[in-house]
């Protein structure tokens, strides 16, 4: 027994050490210097829109971590993913992947503030998106006829682009696209499915895929967090819709309106956000992580 709690001690006091190989808008990552096959990925309190770090949310980090970890445990038997275990509030330990360089935008409302938004392009006389056919007569946020998906380049810009282009440009392979599109697919109305029994609209995401060490296609990154996800209150929005009210939104929206409102956003040199506007966003996040969680 003695022997066995000194070997449990020591595993305890052994101490992973991580260095850091990445800071994106968001996250950081960091690699596992004992093993090259496992990550550290921290979510910081960064918010990021219109291609740019806009402030920081006070306690945003822990709740995107804590929101992901939720739902990829929630999720892991419709789509594996690279999870491991939780690290700290902030951070949690992951299989490192080789990520495919697109984000799988999926949409149910015709809505969106940025250049890569289907409202935005619909509104410019866009009806040929991504691939998919849009009729005439949409509204904005109004429910789409079905659920689409609408991907975007992963770059310092992200841009609007085909799932034709992304096969012939040798992005991903014929079978790898419809292997995330379908997973894409079928997390969305999962997550759409959960988020109704706690009042909410999951309105549309963005997931990111990756191949792991056995080439094996995993949910990368985060999931059905208010950074990649937007989420609308489902008892006021018919009602709102009808009148031409923006629906009640509980997600990074709050701060992509107002910039919207108050800037030229792609243009504007510096975007200083209003401590008030921040403090309701962190809020509002916890609001989120709360209502999903519980």
């Amino acid at each position: 027994l003695f022997l066995y709690l000194k070997y449990k001690l020591l595993i305890i006091l052994k101490m992973t050490t991580y260095k850091k190989i990445y800071s994106g808008k968001v996250r950081t990552i960091y690699q596992n210097e004992e093993c090259e096959n496992i990550l550290l990925m921290e979510a910081t309190d960064r918010l990021s829109s219109y291609d740019r770090n806009i402030c920081n949310i006070p306690n945003k980090g822990e709740i995107l971590n804590s929101i992901s970890i939720w739902w990829l445990n929630k999720t892991k038997h419709i789509c594996p993913n690279h999870f491991i275990r939780k690290i700290n509030n902030n951070s949690m330990e992951v299989k490192k992947c080789y990520p495919f360089p697109i984000e799988f935008v999926v949409r149910c409302y015709m809505t969106g503030t940025t250049n890569t938004s289907i409202w935005v392009n619909y509104k410019n006389g866009c009806r040929l998106f991504c691939g998919n056919k849009l009729r005439e007569g949409y509204k904005k946020n109004q429910i789409l006829d079905e659920i689409i998906i609408t991907p975007t380049t992963k770059d310092k810009n992200d841009a609007p682009i085909t799932p034709s282009e992304i096969i012939k440009n040798g992005i991903m392979t014929k079978n790898e696209w419809e292997i995330c599109k379908k997973y894409a697919i079928e997390l969305f109305k999962f997550g759409q499915q959960e988020m109704k029994k706690k009042g909410l609209i999951l309105v549309d995401t963005k997931y990111e895929f990756g191949k792991d060490a056995n080439d094996n296609i995993l949910l990368i990154d985060e999931i059905h967090t208010p950074d990649s996800s937007r989420y609308w209150i489902e008892n006021s929005y018919k009602e709102r819709f009808e009148n031409n009210i923006e629906p009640e939104n509980i997600d990074k929206d709050i701060i992509r309106k107002w910039i919207a409102k108050n800037y030229d956003p792609y243009n504007s040199e510096k975007i200083i956000i209003p401590e008030e506007l921040i403090l309701e966003t962190s809020e509002k996040y916890n609001k989120l992580y709360k209502l999903i969680t519980k």
